[in-house]
């Protein structure tokens, strides 16, 4: 067995473990603080497993969730909301910096706890019994979860019915994942990775998702059972979106990327919202300026074009024209990018390279950039500075409550 040692904790690294000098060489610790003294054991590759606390940090709280270090969703209960809050922020400042970019970033925008609305769960089944929860630490095992101070209650109380109900449809030794979104109107639930649909499994589900009183119930993409549809509230516009459609994983942190994103494009009558899911921001510009919406994922355009011909004269809408693309593939071009006042861009975690370079050729006058990975944004950003842009502003919005995941907006302006 590999000797414990003491060592002091020196900084925390991207992922929120602990950053300990010694004469291996560094190594990362989870669940430490800066400035506190530990005794560890290296398990190689450069990790080491926490044994015990010598000297606490000042920082140090009581972890909220009794599933804490076991579980592998979070990773910083343990610190302090105000010290929390300042590692978040020197994130971003240490995601800028590789690209040569100096910034004034403001202060968090905080998350709160039980405010997430959507998680996504593993379950599996063995011979007697059946486990749904999180996965441990970089681990394919599953951790049984009874509460989760992260989601929503309504999410938290249904866990042991979804447990039953996944239970119907999963053969042994398989992994499923279920995708929880609480609406307006109930639970939607999506599965992936259960038995092939069958009369007597469809029955089954059907009777399951009336015990749980779910919205919808969807298995691998198809729709099983929807008593009621699932109602999200964007910015005022009612829509039911397609089973496993992204949306902003908490309401305020939505609500804080809306209105940062609505001072970013400011007066502007043309605007293109690109990478624009299920609408959320087109939905919320769409009062003052004609918004062109392009997204890869058909279902979700669809979904925001009925809501849009249905309610969209009741809420005085400009015209919103929904493009379906792949803007990974096939970014909007720089000429035609040339009618916009404002370009609102929201890609995934990889980032929008090649949009950003069509972006620094073309003449908009500004471009808001929405990014849940600091790393890809600073990228991109470097690439609309490099273009002639400014980057008037940034601000971090937490929606990943006590993870090392940040979104970032910044407004982009031509100099």
């Amino acid at each position: 067995m590999t000797a414990e040692i003491e060592v002091e904790i020196g900084s925390l690294g991207a992922q929120g473990d602990g950053i300990a000098e010694t004469t291996a060489g560094l190594l990362f610790v989870p669940y430490v603080l800066p400035g506190e003294r530990v005794r560890i054991r290296p398990e190689g590759e450069g990790r080491a497993a926490l044994v015990a606390i010598l000297e606490a940090s000042p920082d140090r709280v009581e972890p909220p969730c009794p599933h804490f270090t076991v579980c592998g969703g979070c990773a910083l209960q343990h610190m302090a909301p105000q010290a929390y809050a300042a590692w978040k922020h020197a994130q971003v400042e240490a995601a800028l910096r590789p690209r040569g970019i100096v910034a004034s970033i403001d202060a968090l925008q905080p998350a709160q706890p039980r405010s997430r609305r959507r998680a996504t769960f593993s379950a599996t089944r063995s011979r007697k019994t059946l486990t749904l929860g999180y996965h441990a630490k970089a681990s394919h095992t599953i951790i049984p979860i009874v509460e989760c101070p992260l989601v929503v209650p309504e999410i938290e109380r249904a866990l042991p019915a979804l447990g039953v109900l996944v239970g119907h449809g999963l053969a042994r030794n398989a992994h499923a994942s279920l995708l929880v979104t609480a609406t307006a109107s109930g639970l939607d639930v999506a599965v992936s990775g259960g038995k092939t649909l069958d009369g007597p499994l469809r029955a089954e589900l059907a009777k399951q998702t009336e015990i749980a009183d779910l919205a919808r119930l969807s298995w691998d993409g198809e729709i099983v059972a929807e008593r009621r549809a699932p109602f999200v509230d964007l910015s005022g516009l009612g829509l039911t979106p397609p089973p496993g459609a992204f949306l902003q994983p908490t309401i305020d942190g939505e609500a804080a990327l809306v209105r940062l994103v609505r001072d970013g494009v400011g007066g502007a009558g043309r605007i293109a919202d690109l990478f624009a899911g299920c609408g959320t921001f087109a939905a919320a510009l769409a009062p003052q300026a004609a918004v062109h919406v392009v997204e890869s994922e058909a279902a979700s355009l669809a979904a925001l074009s009925r809501a849009v011909r249905e309610q969209g004269p009741m809420l005085r809408f400009k015209p919103v024209t929904p493009e379906t693309r792949d803007l990974v593939r096939r970014p909007m071009l720089a000429s035609e990018l040339k009618p916009f006042d404002a370009v609102v861009f929201d890609p995934p975690r990889a980032g929008a390279a090649a949009q950003a370079a069509e972006l620094a050729k073309s003449i908009v006058p500004v471009v808001v950039g929405v990014s849940c990975n600091p790393a890809t944004f600073a990228r991109d950003a470097r690439t609309l500075i490099d273009g002639g842009y400014g980057l008037k502003r940034l601000t971090p919005v937490d929606q990943f409550l006590w993870s090392p995941h940040i979104e970032v907006v910044g407004i982009f302006t031509r100099d």
